[in-house]
């Protein structure tokens, strides 16, 4: 009878401790030192006039998106942190979240950057990359053998 008793005990305590504890126990177990960087998957699409690159940002606002080129380098970066505050009779439980990621590409010759557009709909950042004047230099060729 005494067993029953201190297994319903420690069948409790596991749940109060496991909230208490949950900070600490997100790096361990499956937490944060078993996952991977998480970066968005990329489209990259070529049609007759320009390059349509597609970007899974599911979940950011078009306001914490940050496009800039410099030079031949196109970088898309967010950042993003939120803050939660529970308050209790007898505490107050402050946590907060912070994400982040960059992706950098590195632009053809042909690209126009200056009329580069941007599009953020439905978690999907869409880039549109236009070709210079005088379309899309030839970039690859396949040589036959002889």
């Amino acid at each position: 009878m005494s067993t029953r008793t201190l297994a319903k005990v420690s069948e409790r305590m596991p749940l109060f401790f496991d909230d208490f504890f949950k900070p600490w126990n997100q790096w361990i177990d499956g937490g944060l030192l078993d996952r991977t960087m998480n970066v968005p998957a990329v489209n990259i699409v070529e049609h007759k006039d320009y390059y349509q690159v597609s970007m899974a940002v599911p979940g950011v606002k078009k306001d914490d998106i940050n496009i800039d080129v410099d030079g031949n380098l196109l970088t898309i970066s967010s950042e993003k942190e939120e803050n939660k505050e529970e308050k209790e009779k007898q505490y107050t439980r402050k946590e907060y979240n912070y994400s982040s990621f960059s992706r950098s590409f590195t632009l053809p010759e042909e690209i126009n950057v200056e009329k580069i557009e941007a599009k953020y709909e439905d978690g999907v950042l869409k880039l549109s990359l236009p070709f210079k004047e005088g379309g899309k230099k030839l970039l690859a060729k396949h040589i036959a053998v002889k």
